[in-house]
């Protein structure tokens, strides 16, 4: 079970702060986001940086993980999940669970809770918060290629995701997880 973590955006409506690099908990969100897949069950770990990729790499330890650049970054969350699938494709990996490097109140727990949902290499999974799908969500091997094909801005696998909802399991996280994104000046105060 491989883990993918998107960490490429620019934090454009933080002023042009990378995600990756905000505080929590004393460290780069980089880490702790990549740490959550580890400790919940996901070997490899792949991390797609983008903007101020160079920064990331020197301010945070990522050592252990492997790392991709997405050139595109700018583009959206789709690029960014093309260029980690692809980063993938030889790992013999049978699934690959896809976190965001901007949700810190989800951790290991959501991501174990999602792994256990895998029931081979056509798996399609995702947390659920109350009935609603979010993040992380784990893709089976045998469905990479047409969700690259269908990764576009922003919306990453979404469209992929609403043409097959009935194969996809969601796996309720609401008691262990929180799945706020920090997007904006307001929403620093969640970081610890």
């Amino acid at each position: 079970m491989a883990g993918l973590l998107l960490a490429a955006g620019g934090g454009r409506r933080l002023g042009g702060r990378p995600k990756a690099l905000l505080g929590h908990r004393g460290r780069p969100l980089v880490e702790h986001a990549a740490r959550a897949l580890r400790d919940g069950g996901c070997d490899p770990v792949h991390i797609v940086l983008g903007a101020a990729a160079g920064s990331v790499r020197e301010r945070a330890d990522l050592s252990g993980y492997g790392l991709s650049e997405n050139p595109d970054w700018a583009q959206g969350m789709g690029s960014s999940l093309r260029v980690g699938l692809a980063a993938l494709a030889g790992s013999g990996a049978d699934a690959v669970v896809v976190s965001l490097v901007d949700q810190p109140g989800i951790g290991a727990a959501a991501v174990a809770r999602v792994v256990a949902a895998y029931e081979g290499r056509a798996s399609l999974a995702s947390a659920a918060y109350d009935g609603r799908r979010g993040h992380p969500v784990l893709f089976g091997a045998d469905r990479w290629a047409d969700i690259a094909a269908t990764a576009q801005g922003d919306r990453g696998a979404r469209a992929y995701l609403q043409q097959h909802a009935d194969a996809l399991t969601l796996v309720e996280c609401a008691d262990i997880a929180e799945p706020y994104d920090i997007d904006t000046p307001e929403d620093l105060g969640r970081l610890e």
